[in-house]
Order: structure tokens, then C-alpha cells, then sequence
């Protein structure tokens, strides 16, 4: 008989990838590189450059969160 807890899955990778894409969400908090400057924070614009550099931020901070260091969370 499948019981309750083996069906629940690891919402992990799931949370920490979500709260990464609210977080860096290009003009959201900040915006690197900026139109004007390196950095501008709350302009809610956003460029090409920009949402590819956070694009990479985004996957090297979910790989070393969810491969090296392994976060699980099971509800």
C-alpha cells in the first residue's frame, strides 16, 4: 500500500527556482548592467544584455543550490 509521505515529492528545486526567478527578474530589485549605470535598482526596465547576464546569475546560483549544496524540502 503507497502511503501518504511516499507519494509527496521534493519541493526544493521547485521553490528555490521560483523565488531565484522573482528575485532576479531583470528591473524587479536591480538590473545589471543598467542603461545608465552598472547597476540600477527598481527602474522596472530591462535590456537584452540584462536579462541575459541575469540569466546566468539565475543558473549558476540554482546549480550550486540544487547539485552542491542539495536543498530538499518534502511536505
Amino acid at each position: 500500500m503507497v502511503g501518504w509521505a511516499s507519494t509527496t515529492g521534493d519541493w526544493g528545486p521547485v521553490i528555490v527556482a521560483v523565488g531565484l526567478f522573482i528575485v532576479l527578474s531583470p528591473g524587479l530589485l536591480c538590473q545589471l548592467p543598467a542603461r545608465r549605470r552598472v547597476v540600477e535598482f527598481g527602474n522596472m526596465t530591462t535590456s537584452g544584455i540584462s536579462i541575459l547576464f541575469h540569466s546566468i546569475i539565475f543558473f549558476a546560483i540554482l546549480t550550486i543550490l540544487l547539485i552542491a549544496i542539495g536543498v530538499h524540502i518534502h511536505f
